[in-house]
């Protein structure tokens, strides 16, 4: 591999280690390709690996015994995929599949769990992640009883584009739908809603964020508490000024 393949900058989360710690791991970190709907890990299976994200999009979701799912967390080139392993335990009760293609750091669990329980740099990183995390899930139980479907929309296609540093990306209504647990004609709606503001553009399966001022300020007020609050706990921003 490379020298520049292993370059921290590509994940954030990475990125944040001192660079002894970060050289640390490079022995143990594999760039991998993840494809679109590539299964990361399913509920109740044990955990064999954690992955670094760069520019895929992972959900996580929970699944009902209808087979109905939800959103309940998406990660990217900002955090980690696999937080159980860290927490006492290498199984969970959600799934974790790439939504978004792309690449990806993948380590070995029982290395990072090594890691994590040297102390330092590394556990006081990911703990912060995980912070991070659960005021991610908090917010958005509230958002999505509180808050309307095009507000939803908005907040959820900001953090895609976040998580991507891009304002194109390729998703279907059908796909956002289910991660936000409604039927697909109700997204339909919304995004109508959405394209006929000038916000943006729905074409064949691609999402292109037109007017990214006016979609912040449709979304409800989560879309900054979140942002805010990754930004407290790991300082790194997204590369790319979005103002």
């Amino acid at each position: 591999m490379s020298e520049n393949a292993l370059k921290p900058q590509v994940n954030r989360l990475l990125a944040a280690l001192p660079a002894s710690d970060y050289q640390r791991l490079v022995p143990h970190l594999k760039l991998v390709s993840l494809p679109t709907r590539k299964v990361i890990y399913e509920p109740g299976e044990p955990i064999t690996h954690v992955y670094f994200p760069q520019n895929a999009v992972v959900s996580i979701v929970t699944i009902m015994k209808d087979g109905s799912t939800v959103e309940v967390g998406i990660v990217s080139n900002e955090g980690m995929v696999g937080i159980p392993v860290i927490l006492g335990g290498n199984t969970t009760t959600t799934k974790g599949f790439v939504q978004v293609s792309g690449a990806g750091m993948q380590i070995d669990a029982d290395v990072l769990i090594s890691e994590f329980n040297r102390g330092g740099a590394i556990q006081n990183l990911l703990l912060r992640y995980v912070r991070a995390v659960y005021s991610e899930l908090a917010q958005g139980c509230a958002c999505n009883r509180l808050h309307t479907l095009e507000e939803r929309l908005a907040r959820w296609l900001l953090t895609v584009s976040d998580r991507l540093e891009s304002e194109d990306f390729p998703l279907t209504q059908e796909f956002i739908a289910q991660m936000l647990g409604v039927r697909r004609s109700g997204v339909t709606l919304a995004a109508s809603t959405l394209s006929r503001a000038g916000m943006i553009r729905y074409q064949r399966g691609k999402i292109n964020i037109l007017n990214r001022e006016d979609l912040e300020a449709t979304s409800c007020e989560c879309y900054r508490v979140i942002q805010k609050e990754f930004a407290r706990l790991l300082g790194n921003q997204p590369r790319r000024d979005r103002r």
